[in-house]
């Protein structure tokens, strides 16, 4: 029997082999983590950049909306009436568009409901978990 033992010195034992898979998960785990980290590092300057070129291209949007509403202004004076009269017109047209704009909003903002089904299921699998824990 101890001639056994001798000879099966060279394998390793059930808790060498836990302690090893463990380290190997665990290394697998740390490397997997370093490679999320640095693709959404990469996808977040993508993203950052991305933004601020919209954020650029809005700010240059909202310039040229003035600049036209001051020649749509202009122009409307140019047909005889005083500026401050054709200034006023352009403003109250855009005061018209943006109560339109409001109820068209709040009507769309009256049909959400919310995630219904996923609310449902979720608090079905909260009474099953707690189903469980009370050994049910």
């Amino acid at each position: 029997m101890g001639q056994d033992r001798d000879t099966n010195t060279d394998e390793p034992t059930v808790g060498q082999l836990v302690a090893n898979a463990s380290r190997d998960l665990s290394s697998l785990v740390r490397s997997e983590i370093e490679l999320g980290k640095a693709e959404l590092k990469k996808t977040a300057v993508a993203a950052g950049t991305g933004a601020g070129l919209f954020g650029g291209a809005a700010f240059l949007g909202l310039l040229a909306i003035i600049l036209l509403s001051i020649a749509a202004a202009y122009g409307v004076s140019a047909l005889g009436l005083h500026p401050a009269l054709a200034f006023l017109i352009v403003a109250v047209v855009y005061l018209l568009i943006a109560g339109v704009l409001v109820l068209i909003g709040k009507s769309q903002l009256g049909k959400a409901k919310g995630a219904p089904r996923t609310i449902e299921t979720s608090k079905e699998s909260v009474e099953a978990l707690k189903a469980i824990g009370k050994g049910d």
